[in-house]
């Protein structure tokens, strides 16, 4: 496989986890309670982040009572805590031929690789378990979400390892998830109609259950503004699809991919999901800090 083929180069990496090193991705939601963790959750008890006292009632927990305060005032108080807790983060990676775009440099597919390995950092980061999902011909590539040391760099290999090509159903990857966790989607959403209706309806039951969903949009420079020279644009996936570019109606194809990305945004957003634009003229660390940070949809990249 040459190196167009694969994911981010060996020199690559440290850099982008060094411009990476110390950026938080905090839950956007109260996270229901679990292992201890970063993120807050919603129990309440004896260890965590001391909040507030309340007055001891008949059925608390006699460990939470403050004795030194009791001792001191003779008035039966419990201490409230806020827990914190594990966030597992799923991230599903889109390998169909189309992220081999453009054929000579495959720039879809390294952002792509670069984004996933990015997240995967700042997750394992803050102790989230993280997992990898990326369909091939031969079957779905799976990594269990872990917390050990090394996982990010498992996760790079295995990109490294796949090639995009064919077209692949990412929907289907969803079905076996747990819920409550985060799921980020890396992908062009350049499918048919159909399947993209069936992920982001699977998205959308993985978000109702508790869950994040992060769609991450990849695409290339190129694709925004193309070269202006005729060219026979043929779909990767549909050879059979093929359309004439010329300067008479690039106008035409240009303003026909903005609404469709603009669509797709919106369409992302009404599940409520977190989307997020990258074109393969952006740094992978800069977007990657876009994807994690705290900020309203409208303010993401169109």
């Amino acid at each position: 496989m040459s190196a167009a083929d694969r994911g981010p180069d060996a020199g690559a990496g440290p850099l982008l986890l060094d411009a990476l090193r110390g950026v938080r991705w905090l839950a956007r939601r109260t996270v229901a309670g679990g292992l201890p963790g970063t993120h807050r959750s919603r129990t309440r008890g004896t260890a965590g982040e001391f909040t507030e006292y309340r007055p001891y009632r008949q059925g608390d927990d006699p460990r939470r009572l403050d004795w030194r305060l009791l001792a001191r005032s003779d008035r039966a108080f419990i201490r409230l805590t806020d827990d914190h807790a594990l966030l597992t983060t799923n991230l599903v990676v889109d390998a169909s031929l189309s992220m081999a775009y453009p054929s000579e440099s495959h720039e879809k597919w390294r952002l792509a690789c670069a984004l996933a390995v990015g997240l995967a950092a700042v997750a394992h980061a803050s102790g989230d378990p993280v997992g990898l999902l990326v369909p091939t011909p031969s079957g779905a590539r799976r990594l269990a979400p872990r917390t050990r040391h090394g996982v990010v760099g498992e996760i790079a290999r295995a990109l490294a390892e796949v090639r995009p090509e064919g077209a692949h159903a990412l929907a289907p990857l969803l079905a076996p998830l747990a819920s409550g966790g985060r799921l980020v989607i890396v992908s062009d959403f350049l499918g048919e109609s159909d399947g993209e209706d069936a992920l982001r309806s699977a998205a959308a039951a993985y978000a109702a259950a508790g869950g994040e969903v992060y769609a991450v949009h990849v695409v290339a420079a190129e694709e925004l503004d193309p070269p202006r020279r005729a060219v026979l644009a043929i779909d990767p996936e549909r050879p059979a699809l093929r359309r004439a570019l010329v300067d008479a109606n690039r106008a035409e194809y240009v303003a026909a991919f903005a609404e469709w990305r603009a669509s797709t945004a919106r369409c992302w957003r009404e599940i409520g999901a977190s989307f997020v634009s990258v074109s393969t003229d952006e740094r992978p660390h800069v977007a990657v800090r876009r994807v994690v940070a705290p900020q309203p949809a409208a303010a993401a990249r169109a």
